[in-house]
């Protein structure tokens, strides 16, 4: 059974709050029912609505007032303003703030029953398309990578079809760039996605380590080898093993991977007794593996074994389509990590990260994001809660664009501490700035400040 249709009727006149409220119960709805702008905006801050009925004209804050809370709060919720100054003007002002509708009093009810219904068929054809556009996505999705460029959608498309196969794929790109994702996804889309994926990063352990690491070692077949132990290729036996930096792979140790490969055995250290493994190979490098073939630092044969298929993974710089979605989706991870009420960016944050060339690919963007949750004191992200190499204007644009950021980031810190001092009161904070309500409005507004 479908949840009831909730709605929130707000008027300062009790007789007429009444009148509809108990209309709409009659006819089904889960009516809640405030006094004033005021009492309504923090109602809606406590509890979900579908829909709010509110009066324009009231003592604390108008219709238009609860409009922009309610917006600014959960824009799927439907407003509906009702007034009995039915001028041209508010009707524009409402709808262009986003209200659903506009209705004038005196309210004919079988009228407002017909709009009401019509919120609600509306709304439930727009939860319906994008019920199926996240069906739609999440069918065509590979598990875990944000990426709607071009680059990234042949990167996808090349990941959906060798992922059944059980050939070898060798994964390029830049450090940061999301190889161990396109490795995991290769593996989770398989047939072997029951199975084990094993990971071990070839630049990380010492060269005495490694080949223990990877093929395991008997007991006493080196100092501190108290017992006997799988290596990284028994593990995942029956699954996928991800080799990254296999360019850092010592000569050796080249040696033995291509024996694994080839006749899917190898001894542990210390022992002479072959292990047969079933294993599927995924590798990941950032280096030039033909450069390495050609100065004799990476085997030719390895080579040719490993680079079966190829996907090679673009620099941050080259798709940057895809960093509004990735940066929405760093947004709400670590503000959800860190139990932080962050709603987005001001624009000069949201330029300053677009324009950004990541070095450091995909890591760095997430590693910014995350200081930049951790770090604010808004629940919007601004320039100075970035580094100040992200808040130093673009090649070109002259220290008048730096001029401007220093002075807008000046304006909004002095708002801000205005707003504190008069305890979130508007008004008050006005009079300490020495301007208008209305441009405070305007400048709240500029710089996403509640």
């Amino acid at each position: 059974m479908a949840d009831p249709f909730r709605i929130l009727v707000v008027d300062d006149e009790p007789a007429q709050r009444e009148l509809v409220g108990g209309f709409l119960r009659k006819h089904g709805f889960d009516v809640v029912e405030a006094g004033g702008g005021k009492e309504a905006v923090a109602r809606f801050k406590q509890e979900p609505f579908d829909l709010v009925l509110t009066d324009q004209r009231m003592p604390d804050l108008s219709g238009l007032d609860v409009l922009e809370a309610v917006r600014a709060t959960s824009p799927e919720t439907a407003v509906v303003i009702v007034t009995a100054y039915g001028t041209i003007e508010t009707a524009v002002s409402a709808v262009k703030a986003g209200a659903a509708d506009y209705l004038t009093k005196p309210l004919n009810l079988d009228d407002l029953l017909h709009r009401v219904h019509r919120v609600r068929e509306r709304q439930r054809l727009v939860a319906e398309n994008r019920e199926l556009r996240e069906a739609l996505a999440e069918r065509h999705r590979v598990e875990g990578i944000i990426g709607d460029s071009g680059r990234m959608q042949e990167v996808l498309s090349l990941v959906r079809r060798v992922a059944p196969s059980d050939a070898t794929v060798l994964i390029r790109g830049e450090s940061g760039t999301g190889k161990e994702l396109i490795a995991r996804a290769l593996h989770h889309a398989s047939p072997r996605a029951a199975g084990p994926l094993v990971k071990v990063n070839c630049a990380a352990l010492a060269e005495s380590l490694l080949e223990a690491e990877l093929f395991g070692h008997e007991k006493g077949a080196f100092t501190g080898a108290v017992a006997s132990r799988k290596g990284r290729f028994e593990l995942a036996d029956g699954g996928s093993i991800f080799l990254d930096e296999i360019g850092d792979l010592p000569p050796h140790l080249q040696v033995k991977l291509l024996r694994v490969l080839q006749e899917r055995e190898f001894e542990r250290v210390g022992s002479s007794r072959p292990i047969r493994v079933d294993v599927r190979l995924l590798a990941a490098t950032h280096r030039d593996l033909e450069a390495l073939v050609r100065e004799g630092r990476f085997r030719e044969d390895l080579y040719y074994r490993i680079n079966v298929v190829t996907i090679m993974l673009p620099p941050l710089r080259e798709r940057r389509e895809d960093l509004p979605p990735l940066i929405e989706h760093f947004l709400r991870a670590f503000a959800g990590k860190n139990a932080k009420t962050v709603r987005g960016l001001t624009r000069e944050a949201r330029e300053a990260l677009l324009r950004y060339d990541y070095p450091g690919n995909i890591r760095e963007l997430e590693n910014l994001i995350e200081r930049a949750v951790v770090l604010t004191r808004d629940d919007v992200i601004g320039a100075e809660d970035l580094p100040l190499a992200l808040e130093s204007p673009a090649p070109g644009s002259g220290e008048e664009a730096g001029l401007i950021a220093a002075v807008e980031g000046l304006e909004r810190r002095m708002i801000r501490d205005a707003l504190a001092k008069a305890g979130g009161t508007q008004t008050r904070a006005a009079e300490l700035l020495g301007i208008s309500e209305r441009v405070l409005r305007y400048k709240l507004k500029k710089y996403g400040l509640s």
